[in-house]
Order: C-alpha cells, then sequence, then structure tokens
C-alpha cells in the first residue's frame, strides 16, 4: 500500500504517506513508510532549464538603472527587455525619479508586447 500511494501521489512524501496511514487505521512508523517508498531516479516536476525553455517566449526583465554622467549628475533608467525576442520594450530616464514617475511603470497586468 505504501507503494502504490507514493507512486499515485509523487509529491507526497514519508511525513504525509504516514498520516495517511495512520487516518485509515494503519499503525506504522514513519522510518518505516521512508524505507518502503518507491525511489525515483528524478525529480517530480521540471528543472530550471525545462521551466526556462518553455517559458522563453513570455518571460521579460526589467531593470532600474543608476548612470552616472560625466558631470558627476545620476540618470535613472527603467528599462523593460522581452527575454524571448531580445528586444527592449521600453525605457525611461529621468533625473529625478518621484513617486509619480514610479507610479507610471507598467503594472503587472500590463501587456508588454511590442508591434
Amino acid at each position: 500500500m505504501i507503494q502504490r500511494m507514493s507512486m499515485e501521489n509523487p509529491l507526497w512524501g514519508a511525513p504525509r504517506i504516514h498520516g495517511e496511514l495512520l487516518k485509515l487505521g494503519f499503525e506504522v512508523a514513519q522510518s518505516s513508510v521512508a524505507k518502503c517508498m518507491v525511489k525515483r531516479r528524478g525529480p517530480p516536476n521540471q528543472g530550471w532549464r525545462t521551466f526556462l525553455h518553455n517559458h522563453s517566449p513570455d518571460i521579460a526583465a526589467m531593470d532600474l538603472l543608476v548612470v552616472p554622467t560625466i558631470g558627476f549628475d545620476l540618470l535613472y533608467a527603467f528599462v523593460i527587455v522581452w527575454l524571448g525576442r531580445r528586444e527592449l520594450i521600453w525605457i525611461n530616464v529621468t533625473a529625478n525619479p518621484t513617486a509619480d514617475v514610479k507610479s507610471r511603470r507598467h503594472s503587472p497586468g500590463t501587456r508588454l508586447r511590442a508591434t
């Protein structure tokens, strides 16, 4: 039963299966459950490389940069890059970033597709 539960629920660990067995009335130690579980060869979910490959067309990176000028002034640049096409979507440069400027940034729900 332990092997079947661990195969059908790959994200469950020994504590979860132990708890489910206790609810069903089986008195078994958690260490025994851990020994009887099916050993998996790979991770039960995708890795970072697979995730980035699957979602790279829809990922945008953004950064707030501080750029010193020749006259020792500071300029603040806000940049958004679409990683799928390596395309610059948005850039905004200002000498005085205020709350009003920051509030005009793209919100998370804004579509960032360049036309």
